[in-house]
C-alpha cells in the first residue's frame, strides 16, 4: 500500500510538471505557425492531454474490460466540465471566446448525443467506430483551416495571452517541449491510475464505477493540470479550449479507436446506457447557459460545478454499495442539472445588459 501511495504522489507530480511544459510549448508553437491559442487548446493540447484516456480505453478493451473503457470516457467528460472548469473558474473567472459558444459547445453536444444514440442498441459497432474516428479527423482539419483564414487577428491575441520569452522561440524547441510534456503526462497518468485502481479494487468496486470515478479523474489529471496552469498564466482560451476539445476527442477519437480494435465492437452496459451517458449529455447541455451568461464562467458558477460533481460521485459510491439512501438520492441526482440551468438563466437575464456593453 505504501508503494501505491508513493506511485500516486509521483504520478501527480510528473503530471503537473508535464502540463506546464506542454502549455508553454503549445503556446509558443501557435505563435510560430499563426494558429490561435483557442485552436491550439482545442487540438494539440486537448488531444495530447487525452492520450491517457486513449491508452486506458484501448488497453481495457483489448484486455476484455469494456466497462472500464466506456466508463473512462464518460466519466472523464463529466469530470472535464464539472471538475476542471469548476476548479479553473475558482482560480480566475474564465472569459469564454465567442467561437466556443457559437461552434465548439454545439459540436461537443452533438458528439455526446451521437454517442448516446449509437449506444442505445447495447454496443458501438466497428462501422460506427469508424464513423466516429472519421469525424474527429474532419473536425481537426476544419479547425486548422478556419484558424488560418482568420489569422489576421491572431498576433494581437498572442500579445495579450502568451508571455514573451527568448529561449523557446525556435519551433524545434517548442516541438521538443510538447513531446516532453506529453510523455510526462502519459507516464504520470499511468502511475496515478495504476495506484488509484489498486485502491479501488481493494474496496471491491466494479469496473464501471472504477472507470467513471477513479480512472476517469486519473486520466483527466493532464486536463486538470493543463487547464489550471493555463488559467494561472492567464491563457484562458487554452484552459477552456482544452476541456471542450478533450471531450470531443474522447468521444470521437478514443471511442472510435477503441471500437475499431475491439473484436465484434464495443459493448455498452445497461447501467451506462440507462444513466451515465445521459448525465454526460445533460452536463454538456448545462455548460451552454453558464457560458452564455455574460460570456464567462464566474467563480460562484465554478463552485456550483464542483458541488454537482461531488454529488454525482457520491451517487456512484452509494450505488456501488447499494446503500439504503440510494432511492432518495437518485431522485435528486436525475434532476441535478435543472438547478444549474435555472440559476444561470435567471442570472443571465439579470446581468446580461451590463455585460453586453463590455463585449
Amino acid at each position: 500500500m505504501l508503494q501505491q501511495v508513493l506511485m500516486f504522489v509521483l504520478g501527480l507530480t510528473v503530471l503537473v510538471i508535464g502540463a506546464d511544459v506542454l502549455v508553454r510549448g503549445a503556446s509558443r508553437l501557435a505563435v510560430s505557425f499563426g494558429v490561435s491559442p483557442l485552436v491550439v487548446g482545442l487540438t494539440v493540447v486537448a488531444f495530447g492531454t487525452s492520450a491517457p484516456e486513449m491508452a486506458v480505453s484501448v488497453g481495457s478493451a483489448l484486455n476484455g474490460n469494456p466497462d472500464l473503457a466506456i466508463g473512462n470516457v464518460v466519466g472523464s467528460n463529466i469530470a472535464n466540465i464539472l471538475l476542471i472548469l469548476g476548479i479553473s473558474a475558482l482560480i480566475t473567472p474564465l472569459l469564454v471566446d465567442e467561437q466556443i459558444i457559437r461552434q465548439e459547445i454545439p459540436i461537443m453536444i452533438g458528439a455526446s448525443a451521437l454517442l448516446v444514440v449509437m449506444a442505445l442498441d447495447g454496443s458501438i459497432g466497428r462501422i460506427e467506430a469508424a464513423a466516429l474516428f472519421g469525424l474527429v479527423v474532419a473536425y481537426t482539419v476544419f479547425l486548422i483551416v478556419q484558424s488560418r483564414r482568420a489569422s489576421k487577428n491572431v498576433q494581437d491575441e498572442f500579445e495579450t495571452e502568451i508571455p514573451t520569452s527568448n529561449w523557446d522561440r525556435h519551433w524545434a524547441v517548442q516541438v521538443a517541449l510538447i513531446v516532453v510534456g506529453l510523455v510526462m503526462l502519459v507516464q504520470g497518468a499511468g502511475w496515478l491510475v495504476d495506484a488509484a485502481v489498486a485502491f479501488a479494487r481493494a474496496f471491491g468496486v466494479s469496473d464501471l464505477v472504477i472507470g467513471l470515478t477513479v480512472v476517469a479523474v486519473g486520466t483527466s489529471m493532464p486536463e486538470i493540470a493543463t487547464s489550471i496552469v493555463a488559467a494561472i498564466r492567464g491563457q484562458r482560451d487554452i484552459a477552456v479550449g482544452n476541456v471542450v476539445g478533450s471531450n470531443v476527442f474522447n468521444i470521437l477519437a478514443v471511442l472510435g479507436v477503441t471500437g475499431l480494435v475491439s473484436s465484434g465492437g464495443l459493448p455498452v452496459s445497461d447501467a451506462a446506457r440507462n444513466f451515465d451517458l445521459w448525465v454526460m449529455l445533460a452536463v454538456a447541455f448545462a455548460c451552454l447557459p453558464i457560458m452564455i451568461s455574460g460570456r464567462e464562467i464566474a467563480r460562484w458558477e465554478g463552485g456550483v460545478f464542483i458541488a454537482y460533481y461531488a454529488i454525482y460521485t457520491a451517487w456512484l459510491v452509494l450505488q456501488a454499495q447499494q446503500h439504503s439512501s440510494l432511492p432518495a438520492f437518485s431522485g435528486v441526482m436525475l434532476s441535478y442539472v435543472l438547478p444549474i440551468t435555472v440559476i444561470t438563466l435567471v442570472v443571465s437575464m439579470v446581468r446580461q445588459p451590463g455585460k453586453s456593453a463590455s463585449h
